[in-house]
């Protein structure tokens, strides 16, 4: 089994067990990682379409707007998720990041190899383990999450190695997996997918992106239109074909 593939039918290795597992008539319930962005929207898609039931957490870690938590808000209720739990947790008690301190986003232009300003310490770790919880106490085995390797920055924490091992410790360290034998999966369907290719599958599933948020700096209610999640929301769309619903505050300088 290739992990990260064993939801998404289109790219699912035919030989996995967990895949028919899966796909039962049993409806199971999952966990969705929340943000109200378009990979994370798009997951609650490829969820649903397997079968799942969902409940939905978001964080509001800090950030430096609310616009993605409401924009979470219209997810749930386009897709009408019958939980939803927002959870405030204040990472600027620590800072570390352009997202969560005074330290300025970068444009796209100004980004390098190395990882990113925008990257948050340990963001998805803390994350997942409240997914985690969330997930026991509700008897759900599964939690999924947008993770995606093709964005410029290569965020340590949205790499394969690190989900497969997230996976791993919780099983280490949840009842429902040493007492009841219930072991816990985290999927990340998007993990190797471009951007134009996971809108491409959105659209098929008919997600509403215009009820998602991305921007790293929104001005307003609009998207800056300079960040890199700019950059790379705008040409997905471009890649994909699909007319762009996000309104931008300024038109891209490359």
């Amino acid at each position: 089994m290739v992990f990260g593939y064993i939801i998404n039918r289109a790219y699912v290795q035919k030989s996995s067990s967990c895949y028919n597992a899966l796909m039962s008539n049993t409806i199971k319930k999952a966990i969705i990682l929340l943000s109200g962005g378009l990979d994370s929207t798009t997951t609650v898609a490829i969820a649903r379409d397997a079968g799942f039931e969902l409940r939905a957490l978001s964080i509001f870690y800090g950030q430096r707007n609310h616009i993605e938590l409401n924009a979470s808000k219209r997810v749930v209720d386009f897709f009408k998720i019958p939980e939803h739990k927002i959870i405030n947790l204040d990472l600027r008690l620590l800072g570390g990041s352009a997202l969560t301190d005074d330290i300025e986003v970068p444009q796209h232009e100004s980004i390098s190899s190395s990882i990113p300003a925008t990257y948050v310490p340990a963001r998805n770790t803390i994350m997942l383990s409240l997914a985690l919880a969330y997930a026991e106490v509700s008897e759900a085995y599964d939690i999924f999450f947008g993770a995606n390797i093709h964005d410029y920055s290569g965020y340590p924490d949205c790499r394969p190695a690190y989900i497969k091992a997230f996976e791993n410790m919780a099983n280490l360290a949840t009842k429902s997996a040493t007492e009841k034998n219930m072991p816990l999966r985290i999927h990340a369907p998007l993990l190797n997918l471009s951007k134009a290719e996971i809108i491409k599958r959105g659209v098929a599933l008919h997600v509403p992106y215009e009820l998602t948020h991305s921007c790293y700096a929104p001005l307003n209610d609009r998207a800056c239109g300079q960040c890199s999640a700019c950059f790379y929301r705008r040409k997905g769309f471009l890649d994909a074909l699909v007319p762009d619903p996000t309104l931008y505050h300024e038109p891209f300088s490359a």
